[in-house]
């Protein structure tokens, strides 16, 4: 896949899987590296910036029995922006399948 691609949605993935659970960063990219072909370190610099602008919050926890982990967990502004941001993408695929799958002008 075009990595272009990628660097747009990664993000909005991120959101996405937040938006249903509260993950640490580990289990964060393998749950969207089986989806999509990313590497171990692409999530971490993301979640950073979501953090520092206010869309994730962070908690240890030592649900494992093992050291503590860091959650990420989206906050309410992470939520708007996660339905702004999906819309957004939903409208934009919706239009570009239509332009290379519609009908021909020949």
């Amino acid at each position: 896949m075009n990595i272009q691609y990628k660097k747009g949605v990664i993000e909005l993935c991120i959101l996405s899987a937040l938006n249903k659970a509260d993950m640490y960063g580990y289990e964060l990219s393998t749950y969207i590296s089986k989806e999509i072909d990313i590497s171990d370190g692409t999530v971490y610099p993301i979640l950073r910036k979501l953090k520092s602008d206010g869309f994730v919050t962070t908690f240890l926890s030592e649900v494992s029995g093992g050291p503590p982990r860091k959650y990420y967990s989206i906050t309410e502004n992470g939520k708007q922006r996660f339905k702004q941001e999906a819309k957004e993408w939903l409208d934009f695929t919706k239009t570009v399948s239509n332009m290379i799958g519609g009908k021909s002008n020949e």
